[in-house]
């Protein structure tokens, strides 16, 4: 059963930056590695993905501000966050998922419906 657990998150002005950590409990190689977030009152929506050969997506909203990354030990999955808008705030998820979500670049729960973390809450003011 992996275990996934998210830290990182905070309350910055907009404009600041923020990194997201999701640290797994086995390895990651065979999955595609999420990033969700849901507003309050809003529903969960997906921010960025990656996989072990590098292929990454983004949500439309986030491109150019949201950069989404591994380590090296394929433990650890990284979102770092630039340019912070209000509407960014939201709790944040990390997720493992299908390797089809990221060859696809699907946020579809058809295709992350296995395994999440707690989550970590990013609040950005104004």
């Amino acid at each position: 059963q992996l275990q996934l657990v998210e830290s990182g998150g905070g309350s910055v002005q907009a404009g600041g930056s923020l990194r997201l950590s999701c640290v797994a409990s086995d390895t990651i190689n065979d999955v595609c590695m999420g990033w969700f977030r849901q507003p309050p009152g809003k529903e969960r929506e997906g921010v960025a993905s990656i996989i072990a050969d590098g292929r990454a997506n983004y949500a439309d909203s986030v491109k150019g501000r949201f950069t989404i990354s591994e380590d090296n030990a394929k433990i650890t999955v990284f979102l770092a966050m630039d340019s912070l808008k209000p509407e960014d705030t939201a709790m944040y998820y990390c997720a493992a998922g299908s390797p089809a979500a990221c060859y696809s670049g699907s946020w579809s729960s058809a295709y992350w419906d296995h395994y999440w973390g707690q989550g970590t809450q990013v609040t950005v003011s104004s």
